[in-house]
């Protein structure tokens, strides 16, 4: 994990200023510039910023207290905070948002920063600039609603909502309570929408997410949105939207909220999931086809929302989504050193070229979403992707309201807390998770005290068990949760182990994946890379090509007891970066056979109509071969969805 976080620091994440310096350099109006002004530069320190405190990056830390300086020391009287609006609009330049800067939205990037550089520094300046620019919110948005110079606002406004509510269990500032019921007011209802049945109606024009009014919202528009249609809801918003019903539930109490965004997930994943834990979104919904795009943004904005939900729902059903996308779907998006990423990634990809075309997005971005590269596809996702992995590591562990620890995902790790009767921890855990199933804790206490330590127990596991100090304990699992409650003493040790079983499951088409554990497998694909520079916007980006057979079909028959059909390898591994081929840790064998028929078109893997469905025994036994699968983090090229054909007597 921290060869993961050097990684970033070595790469963009800590370079981003020298990489990109056209959008986050000295000219960003976050510091006081006259180039970008919008939502790049704090999207970069709200992953810069937790990475620099986490490593305790001396560097990296001054390169992120510049912006909060300079927001912090720059607020205007009224409260304002961010870059200072032009008094005439400004010369436009190609690939540089310099405005609207008196949008709500991006201040909104910037309030995750600041909470997060209180919560490592207790800097008191946070708390009075957030009360001031809260009090200026309530003052402004009567009369100019999160909406009023664009629509993002009010679908990301949960974000705001966040942070209103986490000042005021600081402060206890009743007008922060006025503040947020005008916020939901305000924002994109989603767990209405959430909750609205399917329904036939057809959007002719793709763009339509940011063609529906604005608030106060038209009912009639609403009831027509559902999670169902494609093209659908914008992607990004769809992942940060995930967590609004439940920042609002903190204040109502309503538990409809948290049964909204479980019947959300349920919807996508039925009607856009793929088998990595995400949907298909190449900016508005797309459907299920293992084909389709996934956007980098919205895997960072889900995985925090899903972070946001934990812990205010406590529902470890979030928490093992959470799991299975942080270590499948995240790590496959950007390159080993950090320096590149791809705009989409998808399921099944065997191809990653500037000719593929399955995307809304493909014109506007000449062919690039699928490619890696430091600016291709759309830049967003170059500031964007710097969050994942540094909040990931924020909620390994947590305390609990019964003076107690939590852990909740599994990372080799060190957390030092109050437990007890305020004595010390330092729980130390050390595992090869996600690829080894058994984890070990080791406390460190100044003194022997009682408290429960919480361990999730994953939906996938069988016949979990926990010994401590070698000797086995008896396990209750309630709500995905094994609680231990005893005095524990300095050196105690805990081993949690976590076998699991491989199993398929169902996708486009009635194409399967197999699955074990927290992880994914996809068939390995070696394959041929290439750089092309088109001296365009886009920079120069890599291409992927296979150089390996993939057009592959599982058969019915050894599906159907998986487990006795496969032989699973641990690989030797001494726990170094395992996010390629060369170092995957695991493998998996299955028996596959090739179909011709099954070809790209323009570079993507679709699914021909003449598929065969049956295979006649005879050529099966003649043609079978020994598929290698990896996990789908591991993977450059990959094919993750298979098909299934019938092997005939």
């Amino acid at each position: 994990m921290k060869d993961q976080l050097l990684r970033m620091a070595n790469g963009m994440t800590g370079h981003l200023d020298e990489t990109y310096p056209e959008v986050v350099g000295e000219r960003n109006g976050w510091l006081g510039g006259d180039g970008d002004g919008w939502e790049r530069g704090p999207y970069w320190i709200d992953g810069l910023l937790p990475l620099a405190y986490i490593l305790e990056d001396e560097k990296l830390k001054e390169k992120s207290l510049k912006w909060v300086n300079w927001t912090l020391d720059n607020q205007a009287e009224s409260g304002y905070i961010g870059p200072i609006p032009f008094e005439n609009d400004p010369e436009p330049e190609a690939g540089i948002q310099k405005g609207p800067r008196k949008d709500w939205w991006p201040k909104m990037v910037m309030l995750k920063v600041l909470q997060q550089y209180y919560q490592a520094t207790k800097d008191e300046r946070v708390i009075s600039a957030l009360t001031k620019y809260f009090h200026f919110q309530l003052e402004e948005l009567p009369s100019m609603p999160m909406d009023h110079l664009s629509f993002w606002a009010n679908r990301r406004a949960g974000d705001n909502l966040q942070v209103v509510y986490w000042l005021y269990n600081i402060t206890g500032d009743p007008k922060l309570i006025d503040l947020g019921e005008i916020i939901q007011e305000q924002t994109f209802p989603w767990q209405t929408i959430y909750n609205n049945p399917k329904n036939d109606h057809v959007f002719e024009n793709i763009w339509h997410y940011n063609q529906v009014k604005g608030f106060p919202f038209d009912p009639k528009e609403i009831e027509n949105l559902t999670l169902t249609q494609i093209p659908g809801l914008h992607t990004v918003n769809v992942a940060q939207g995930l967590k609004q019903p439940g920042i609002y539930y903190q204040k109502s109490g309503d538990p409809s909220a948290i049964e909204s965004i479980k019947t959300a997930l349920a919807t996508l994943k039925k009607h856009h999931g793929q088998a990595q834990g995400m949907y298909g979104g190449d900016e508005p919904l797309h459907g299920n086809a293992p084909t389709q795009g996934i956007e980098f943004c919205s895997i960072s904005e889900e995985m925090f929302s899903l972070e946001s939900l934990i812990k205010i729902s406590g529902d470890m059903g979030f928490a093992d989504l959470l799991e299975k996308i942080a270590y499948n779907a995240l790590p496959t998006q950007a390159s080993d050193d950090y320096s590149s990423r791809q705009y989409f990634q998808a399921a099944n990809q065997v191809s990653l070229s500037d000719r593929m075309d399955t995307s809304y997005e493909t014109e506007h971005h000449g062919g690039t979403d699928f490619v890696f590269g430091t600016l291709s596809g759309y830049p967003c996702c170059t500031t964007n992707m710097h969050q994942s992995w540094p909040k990931f590591v924020q909620n390994l562990f947590y305390a609990t309201q019964d003076r107690g620890v939590a852990a909740i995902q599994f990372a080799p790790s060190t957390v030092k807390m109050k437990v007890g009767n305020n004595v010390d921890l330092t729980l130390k855990e050390s595992t090869g998770y996600p690829f080894r199933d058994q984890i070990s804790f080791e406390m460190e206490l100044s003194e022997s005290s009682q408290f429960p330590f919480h361990i999730r127990i994953p939906a996938w596991a069988s016949a979990p068990s926990i010994s401590v100090n070698g000797e086995k304990v008896a396990l209750e699992i309630n709500n995905g949760i094994a609680i231990l409650n005893q005095t524990w003493k300095n050196k105690d040790q805990i081993t949690l182990t976590l076998p699991s079983k491989a199993e398929v499951s169902t996708w486009y088409k009635g194409m399967v994946a197999i699955e074990k554990g927290p992880l994914v497998y996809s068939l390995k694909i070696e394959s041929s890379s290439s750089t092309k520079d088109r001296n365009d916007r886009f920079r120069p980006f890599i291409e992927h090509e296979a150089i390996s057979p993939w057009n592959f079909a599982l058969s019915q028959s050894e599906l159907i007891n998986i487990n006795n059909s496969i032989e699973i390898i641990e690989n030797n591994w001494d726990g170094s970066y395992p996010w390629n081929l060369e170092n995957a840790p695991l493998e998996i064998k299955v028996k596959g056979i090739q179909l011709s028929e099954w070809r790209t078109v323009n570079g993507a893997p679709r699914l021909p109509d003449n598929l065969r469905k049956n295979i006649p025994m005879s050529e099966w036994e003649n043609q079978n071969q020994l598929l290698t699968l990896i996990p789908y983090g591991c993977s450059t090229l990959r094919i993750t969805e298979f098909p299934v054909v019938e092997v005939l007597e």
